[in-house]
């Protein structure tokens, strides 16, 4: 069994208040955990309007499938419309 870490870094640049930060944040992690069943948590940076930095996991039953998984939610992240990706880091346990 495999544990897989992503920790992504992301920017929002429209957002003007945390109310329109929550917004894209709640349209994100709804749609990463329809689409690939995963759990999300955010941290950091909570009192700031545009940037964020979330924590996904997943487990598998081997490493491959899992960083072919969390690859899939970093290409996902990195095309959804209301956000950049800055940066991320992988981690496999």
């Amino acid at each position: 069994m495999t544990i897989g870490i992503l920790k992504l870094s992301l920017f929002i640049p429209h957002s003007n208040s945390l109310k329109e930060k929550r917004m894209v944040l709640n349209s994100l992690k709804q749609k990463l955990r329809n689409n690939f069943n995963v759990s999300i948590t955010t941290l950091n940076d909570n009192d700031k309007w545009q940037k964020v930095e979330m924590v996904i996991v997943c487990v598998g039953k081997n490493g491959r499938a899992v960083d072919s998984l969390l690859n899939e939610v970093v290409n996902f992240t990195k095309n959804f419309n209301q956000l950049e990706l800055l940066n991320y880091t992988l981690e496999l346990i």
